[in-house]
């Protein structure tokens, strides 16, 4: 069972308040009022329900205070039975919509895109080329009441009894589960959950799209020693170093094979790669329409990962064309040489984007992909891009917030959007993906 959360003098935890719940907020729960003005965000309802919302998080002190919905008094029509019998109110904190229908979840997700962007970067929908909508992934569009099993890589943290797990929200504290509803069937099919993980702290699983390759990646406690591993399909093995952190492959490949773009790509210790099997196409696809490459066209590629975006241009832009990747992960850079190693005028550089764009004496360039981290690229790195004069740059982002502001700042260099578009790749949860492609506004207009 859910601990009680740890309470201190002033703290409002396990408060409980009757409200009307208010509009959708970044982060996967919804705004509301108590009688007294108080803000609380509610996780496990929908907007215009009126629910019971006990405090989670906060005192006296907040400017607001986090909670749970622990009793429906009215339920929204878009609300459904949750089919996770994990999630809810103190359980896992793997998903957010879980009580929410799929066309629902996709509509508040669009909401949150567009008040980000008005707040953020001061954009309407219109301004920002975007119809409203966020689009479902290929095969994803399902009745209310099933969960597509998309998630190709999932991390189990694990008890002090040996269980695999998943993270309760906003907590260490680790919900066992027997079966995770949004796993994909690779990592599902081997059987994690029910073996004893006694001495690890974390086990992630791997299953990638395109390939059988599975992949296990083991995280030991202090001193522990690894288990032998045998799961109910076969696996490749690799252990975190608890040293130096360093992912170390036991026995095995060092790395799965991933399919996107009618190529293969090689994702080496873990490394990053998109989770849903969709996703990697649906990306290249949308960047590519965006940015209509040309035979001769240098292209920049920043934040790179193992290479897709910078091997889909170097596709499109030929023989004749150039490609620079810039990626700080020293594995992810190997395995990008490795992956482009093909294309004659592609290379990729390993560092910080920042630090690494300027050393090269790039002045100008015809195209630009960027796809940086949660937070952004920032001021100063969006500062750089817009003095290279690109005809066009496509930005793709996993969180809207750090998207809209990153917007401000092209907008200030002399960028505008000129069509933006949302995808939802991580179904059940309040994550989207977006891809915006930018243009110079003296040709945009």
């Amino acid at each position: 069972m859910p601990q009680e959360p740890q309470t201190s003098p002033g703290s409002l935890v396990g408060e409980e308040y009757e409200v009307e719940v208010g509009p959708v907020a970044h982060g996967g729960h919804c705004v509301a009022r108590t009688e007294a003005g108080r803000v609380l965000f509610v996780r496990h309802t929908l907007p215009g329900e009126r629910v019971v919302a006990r405090v989670t998080h906060g005192d006296e002190t907040s400017r607001f205070l986090r909670a749970d919905a622990v009793e429906i008094l009215d339920a929204a029509k878009d609300r459904v039975p949750a089919p996770c019998p994990y999630a809810g109110p103190g359980r896992c904190g793997g998903c957010d919509w879980q009580h929410a229908k799929p066309g629902a979840q996709r509509r508040l997700k669009g909401e949150v895109i567009a008040e980000q962007l008005q707040h953020l970067a001061g954009l309407t929908p219109e301004q920002a080329g975007w119809d409203g909508t966020v689009a479902p992934a290929l095969g994803d569009k399902l009745p209310a009441g099933e969960v597509p099993a998309w998630r190709t890589r999932v991390q189990y943290a694990i008890d002090a009894d040996g269980r695999a797990g998943l993270r309760r929200h906003r907590s260490h504290e680790v919900e066992p589960v027997e079966h995770c509803m949004i796993a994909a069937e690779g990592v599902s099919e081997l059987g994690i959950e029910q073996r004893d993980w006694s001495g690890m702290e974390s086990v992630e699983a791997i299953a990638a799209s395109g390939s059988g390759d599975r992949q296990v990646v083991l995280t030991p406690r202090p001193g522990a020693r690894l288990p032998l591993v045998e799961l109910d399909r076969p696996v490749s093995v690799l252990r975190v170093d608890e040293r130096d952190g360093g992912v170390h492959r036991v026995h095995g490949r060092a790395f799965v094979r991933e399919r996107a773009d009618d190529h293969t790509w090689r994702v080496g210790n873990g490394g990053f790669w998109q989770v849903h099997p969709k996703a990697a196409d649906t990306l290249v696809e949308a960047v590519m329409q965006g940015l209509l490459p040309r035979k001769g066209d240098t292209a920049l590629d920043l934040y790179c990962g193992v290479g897709l975006f910078a091997g889909a241009l170097a596709d499109r832009v030929g023989d004749k064309g150039a490609v620079l990747g810039i990626e700080v992960t020293k594995r992810a850079v190997e395995d990008a040489r490795h992956n482009l190693k093909d294309f004659d005028r592609v290379r990729v550089e390993q560092g910080k984007v920042e630090q690494v764009l300027p050393r090269t004496g790039i002045t100008e360039t015809d195209l630009i992909v960027l796809d940086p981290p949660r937070a952004g690229a920032g001021k100063q790195t969006v500062a750089r891009l817009c003095s290279l004069g690109a005809r066009r740059i496509a930005y793709v982002a996993c969180d809207p917030a750090a998207l809209a502001r990153d917007l401000g700042y092209f907008r200030e260099g002399g960028y505008r959007v000129r069509v933006m578009r949302a995808f939802d790749l991580f179904p059940m949860t309040h994550h989207v993906e977006c891809v915006a492609i930018l243009e110079p506004v003296a040709k945009g207009r």
